[in-house]
């Protein structure tokens, strides 16, 4: 063949290849143009009865490109009939979400629209919704159990017309969420911004239904929310969460690097308040929730989850005795136990597991114009059965915690705390005990609060047991220790500073501490009894360890223990001793004259 008339072959090939193409383009546009309100009241009227009346969509306009299968809605709304629901709620038949949409673009690529059309099967590679505003509506609404007419499947809703519709991936991208609930007495509303959600695989067809490895029809549904910030409604703090993702698939929640601080320093936060208020600062590492029925959550509002890890993690609470507690508040209700029966949604945790969590407790005296604080550090145990929920408390209404920590960072502390979930007073039960510690790494508590220095002491080994309610706890405390030896301070009124009061201080070595126990020549130890009647103010964890330091005063001789007022104290201790000296007297004078 000669070159002449290859150039003529090429050109009638290149020639009928694009009279095809435009031909095909033509046929395209052809077809798309008819098929657009063909194509619209088909997703209209399939969403409007596909929901059983109880949605309409709406939508600007729409685009179809046939050759490569991708369709696009603009301007799109999804709104929910009331009266519709209304009716399905007195049937016993309506779902506990509904959902408001708006968008400004949905997208949809590579749908088989021949398959669809000829073989009534849907194909979908993609369905993606861009910064969407979404409000999902929670109603609690009781199902029949006994119904004569059983409720049809969401496949055979769908089945005269399609065998099955199969979607690879809907995403979600960068979402305003809004969850209101309306199953209480007063509505609820919580906001989310820029929430990604992931649907894997969504497969509508005979036997997906009862396919055990699918939720609601998908091979998995995913979300996450990145760098989230916000100030609290009081202006009082900050929060930030670097990621919170969940995933169906795996039962599992995770928060990572949340943050709750507060916008001012200790001492000006507290002055924000004409009474004493709790000033927290969080920082979790991690948080965790593993085997979540994320079923339950849907339909019941429920949380039923086998475990949930927190930490590492830093909690530090602060309070300033400067102002007056507030008027009529009882901080019995905030209870670990007696806050959880308070929450409005039943919750069921098998295991709280908390891992190398620093805790510190801070308190301003104003006797001495400084802070006192207790640490407990690297706090790791479990917590078992953590629920508020009726039917889980009739079978067991006691959640065990074991707790091993680092009192001040140095003394090897164990704790176990039995708290009786169904109890109106809020008992509980709890013991533990403490291997060696010196007692200088109190003077944190002690100088500051108690306005009292250890110069030296050791503890051996203590143990203790108590039982609480609402109104104090009580119980025995067993303490061995060496070499105590303390030293009273000024209540800093010339402003000069905490000064030793030397005479006071000698005298209360010299007669009323008690330097070991047991003493030389005793044949037993000396233990305590603690009773410490808790006041309005005073919090769950404050009642316990000032029991506990009411046994160490009782065992010891003299208050090393942060009263409430720790001038008064002073007092009181100089009162003992010159009762205790005049005793001494007494029993001198008494022994000289049995003795002539």
């Amino acid at each position: 063949m000669t070159t002449q008339n290859r150039n003529k072959l090429w050109i009638w090939i290149a020639g009928i290849s694009g009279g095809l193409i435009l031909i095909l383009a033509f046929a395209a546009m052809f077809i798309s143009a008819r098929w657009k309100p063909i194509l619209s009241e088909k997703i209209k009227a399939g969403v409007y009865n596909g929901s059983q009346h109880l949605y309409k969509i709406d939508f600007k306009s729409i685009n179809l490109n046939v050759v490569t299968g991708s369709l696009a809605l603009r301007d799109v709304t999804l709104t929910p009939d009331t009266l519709v629901f209304d009716s399905l709620k007195k049937q016993k038949l309506a779902p506990a979400h509904i959902f408001e949409l708006k968008l400004k673009k949905l997208q949809i690529t590579r749908v088989g629209i021949l398959t669809a059309y000829f073989k009534k099967r849907v194909n979908v590679n993609e369905i993606r919704l861009d910064k969407p505003s979404i409000n999902m509506i929670f109603n609690k609404v009781p199902k029949e159990k006994d119904s004569v007419k059983p409720e049809k499947s969401l496949y055979e809703q769908i089945s005269e017309t399609f065998k099955s519709i199969q979607v690879r991936s809907i995403k979600i991208v960068d979402a305003d969420f809004d969850y209101i609930n309306k199953s209480g007495a007063k509505k609820t509303k919580n906001s989310i911004k820029h929430l990604d959600i992931t649907v894997k695989d969504f497969l509508l067809d005979s036997l997906s239904g009862t396919d055990t490895t699918r939720f609601y029809y998908t091979k998995d549904i995913t979300f996450q929310l990145a760098g989230y910030k916000s100030i609290t409604k009081d202006k009082m703090y900050s929060m930030k969460v670097d990621t919170i993702s969940g995933s169906a698939a795996s039962k599992k929640i995770t928060i990572k690097g949340f943050k709750l601080t507060p916008i001012y320093p200790e001492l000006i936060f507290a002055r924000k308040y004409k009474v004493q208020k709790d000033r927290y600062n969080l920082d979790f590492n991690k948080i965790e929730f593993n085997g979540v029925d994320f079923i339950s959550i849907n339909t019941d509002q429920k949380l039923h989850a086998k475990s949930l890890k927190i930490g590492p993690a830093k909690v530090e609470v602060f309070m300033s005795r400067e102002s007056p507690p507030p008027p009529g508040l009882d901080k019995g209700r905030n209870y670990p136990h007696m806050a959880l029966k308070r929450l409005n949604m039943p919750i069921v945790i098998d295991t709280v597991s908390l891992n190398t969590v620093d805790l510190k407790y801070s308190e301003y005296n104003p006797a001495s114009k400084k802070v006192g604080s207790v640490d407990f550090k690297s706090l790791t145990g479990n917590i078992l059965n953590v629920t508020n929920d009726s039917l889980k408390l009739s079978k067991n209404n006691h959640a065990i915690a074991n707790f091993n920590s680092l009192l001040m960072g140095t003394g090897k502390l164990k704790v176990k705390i039995d708290f009786n979930l169904t109890d109106n007073n809020g008992a509980f039960s709890y013991s533990g005990s403490l291997d060696k510690f010196d007692l200088r790494n109190l003077n944190s508590l002690s100088k500051n609060l108690g306005l009292i220095e250890i110069e030296q002491g050791n503890i051996q080994h203590m143990d203790f047991r108590a039982n609480g309610n609402l109104r104090g706890a009580s119980g025995a405390m067993n303490m061995l220790y060496t070499n105590l030896k303390v030293k009273l301070l000024s209540d800093n009124i010339d402003g000069k500073g905490t000064t030793e009061k030397g005479l006071l201080s000698f005298l209360a070595n010299t007669i009323l501490v008690k330097d070991e126990n047991p003493k030389k020549g005793e044949a037993a130890a000396r233990t305590a009894t603690m009773t410490n009647t808790r006041i309005n103010s005073a919090s769950f964890f404050n009642l316990m360890w000032k029991t506990l330091f009411v046994g160490i005063k009782d065992i010891v001789g003299v208050g090393i223990v942060p009263e409430k007022n720790p001038v008064k104290q002073q007092k009181v201790i100089a009162k003992k001793i010159r009762e205790q000296k005049r005793q001494d007297k007494r029993e001198a004078r008494k022994a000289k004259r049995d003795k002539n």
